[in-house]
């Protein structure tokens, strides 16, 4: 399995940060990716990524809700940052009206900058949003056949919603521990997309899946995410491990060890 999306240089990590890598080794987790959210955050995961080469993968993005009136000098760290080494992706990155609209055109503003320094450089972008599918996708429209590739974190869209990023090219959806949970849709949904569209990820500490939810999330738990797409799908977990661990190795040039994918 690949943890596409996981936060373990937070703070929350900070008393087992080890451990919490060791469990997930044990569970079988291959890779994990580390997307940015802000200058502040830049450091702690610089420091996990070097602590474990070549298993902790650093994406570069300015995330959304820390978009405000002084976001150009934020940019800036992520350009420099990108033309200073490499990194796997460009990411988190996105529109969040959940919270506050005060800032949606510079949203919408550091969306597309950063879109564009991800295509510059043949980078898949790692995309937030809450509460702005409508207006996501119209930022994303100028770059339509543009080969923009990436994942939609988080998808908990409708069947019409998932259609629409799949037609847009180039998009993986990224379900987490969402998809356990009693009252949500998703399953239902992700039976009319096709698996090798999705790739698998924790948002730890955050989306904790059952039957640890309320929780601090930890990438071991991408397991039961696992789980619970193959049961969605009626497939064997190992088949899905394989099928989404390959999905994502594509999507972020990942190299995985050679093993058989089911077809």
């Amino acid at each position: 399995m690949i943890d596409t999306h996981s936060h373990i240089y937070d703070e929350a990590f900070d008393p087992d940060r080890a451990e919490v890598v060791a469990r997930a080794r044990a569970a079988g987790v291959e890779h994990i990716i580390l997307p940015n959210v802000d200058a502040a955050s830049l450091p702690r995961m610089l420091a996990l990524e070097a602590a474990c080469p070549g298993y902790c993968h650093a994406a570069i993005g300015l995330h959304p809700t820390s978009v405000n009136a002084d976001y150009e000098q934020e940019l800036q760290i992520v350009k420099d940052e990108l033309e200073r080494r490499p990194y796997i992706a460009v990411g988190e990155i996105g529109i969040d009206l959940y919270w506050d609209n005060t800032y949606y055109k510079e949203q919408v503003a550091a969306f597309r900058q950063q879109v564009e320094w991800a295509l510059e450089r043949a980078l898949p972008v790692i995309i937030h949003t809450r509460d702005s599918f409508r207006e996501t996708m119209d930022a994303l429209a100028p770059y339509r056949g543009a080969g923009l590739r990436g994942v939609f974190h988080s998808f908990t869209g409708t069947e019409e919603q998932a259609e629409e990023i799949l037609a847009f090219g180039g998009f993986k959806l990224g379900i987490n521990g969402i998809v356990t949970f009693k009252n949500t849709n998703l399953p239902a949904v992700l039976r009319h997309v096709d698996l090798r569209h999705i790739v698998l990820e924790t948002d730890a500490p955050y989306l904790t899946p059952v039957p640890f939810r309320g929780q601090r999330n930890e990438s071991a738990y991408v397991q039961h995410v696992c789980r619970k797409v193959a049961e969605t799908y009626g497939l064997s977990v190992a088949e899905t491990d394989a099928r989404t661990t390959q999905n994502a190795c594509e999507l972020f040039g990942l190299e995985c060890p050679a093993r058989e994918v089911l077809l």
